[in-house]
């Protein structure tokens, strides 16, 4: 437990938290969405009235009447969704606290002190591009500098549109869905570069920056990154008939020897329509991959990998912790309650509006 949730709620017995949890669900009828990420734990997923990755369920958020709206996920996502909600609606985070290994491996003072020394390097045309998965301070720079947000599943389609409007692009936080997506569409690894933010000149010489096509930040997800592509090599000799799909944060070593690469979308759609008896290796993080595996018991699902990685962050959100979040919203205490910046808020949605148009 943390310190945003008293004391005396972890000691409640599991069936007193459901009861109370569904009790205040019951009474707050459509004036409460609580949204559930993939990789959330099922003893808070089951309390979910939508669940998906951040974006699908920032857009349920949207769609949604409900004036109070819990984001059962990590800070970005709740941020995300009080950036596409109205004004008649409330965000909250059971837990603060739970933040994301990958939006934080970039922030907003080395985002823009790199920016500049991206422009003293080169004439060129540089557009950002960045990953859903950062702050809000990210997809507000973006927007305000004429680039696009993306998400895992739309990655290349941003990258197109950002290519039609510069010469070079400067993708962040995410360095493995950058180079995975941009191989994908052609674009050779000679022309991608990695900027150390730590080294003049991103540790690059003048020339091969006017040479590069795409511009990554050294960031990653740490979920993502512990999965091996020597284990596919083992599973493929031990499954023969075996399909591989990871998720596009992976390596590149990872998705390079993968049949499919994709988001938590497309992963749940291509073994959802695989046929009876399928076998597949997934690259995603254990809470959802085991709840693949409780769905579709006709089919052999595991991991790529010898256990199974956890978002850590993620599973910080308990029962108790959703309990304590339903009861401050049902006495009309607005704790938690994430509330983003006007002016962020309006050129993230620049950003964000940028990507839902492609």
């Amino acid at each position: 437990m943390n310190n945003f949730t008293p004391e005396f709620y972890k000691n409640i017995p599991e069936q007193e938290l459901f009861d109370r949890i569904t009790k205040i669900k019951k009474t707050m009828g459509d004036s409460l969405l609580i949204l559930g990420h993939h990789y959330q734990r099922d003893e808070v997923i089951q309390f979910a009235d939508k669940s998906g990755d951040s974006f699908a369920l920032a857009k349920d958020a949207a769609d949604a009447t409900a004036k109070s709206i819990v984001f059962c996920g990590v800070h970005f996502m709740a941020e995300t969704a009080d950036v596409i909600t109205n004004d008649n609606q409330n965000v909250y985070i059971p837990d603060p606290t739970a933040g994301c290994f990958l939006a934080d491996c970039a922030n907003i003072d080395q985002v823009e002190k790199v920016w500049k020394e991206i422009k003293k390097s080169t004439k060129d045309t540089i557009i950002p591009l960045t990953y859903i998965n950062s702050s809000v301070d990210l997809k507000s720079f973006t927007g305000k500098h004429g680039g696009i947000v993306c998400t895992s599943s739309n990655a290349q389609k941003a990258m197109k549109w950002a290519m039609n409007r510069g010469e070079k692009l400067f993708f962040f936080p995410d360095q493995h869905l950058g180079r995975n997506s941009a191989v994908k569409m052609g674009i050779p690894l000679e022309k991608i570069i990695m900027w150390d933010y730590e080294k003049p000149n991103g540790g690059h010489s003048k020339e091969t920056i006017n040479s590069s096509k795409l511009i990554l930040w050294n960031g990653y997800c740490d979920v993502h990154q512990e999965f091996d592509a020597k284990i596919i090599d083992n599973l493929r000799i031990k499954y023969p008939e075996i399909k591989i799909i990871a998720h596009a944060e992976c390596s590149f070593e990872v998705c390079q020897k993968s049949d499919y690469i994709g988001s938590t979308k497309e992963i749940i759609s291509r073994i959802q329509n695989s046929p009876v008896g399928s076998i597949w290796g997934v690259g995603t993080e254990k809470h959802l991959v085991n709840r693949l595996k409780n769905r579709f018991t006709d089919k052999k699902i595991l991991f790529i990998q010898t256990y199974e990685p956890e978002c850590k962050t993620m599973a910080q959100i308990t029962p108790a912790h959703l309990l304590f979040q339903l009861e401050n919203i049902s006495n009309n205490n607005h704790i938690n309650r994430i509330i983003v910046d006007k002016e962020k808020s309006d050129d993230a949605l620049k950003a964000i509006n940028r990507m839902l148009k492609l």
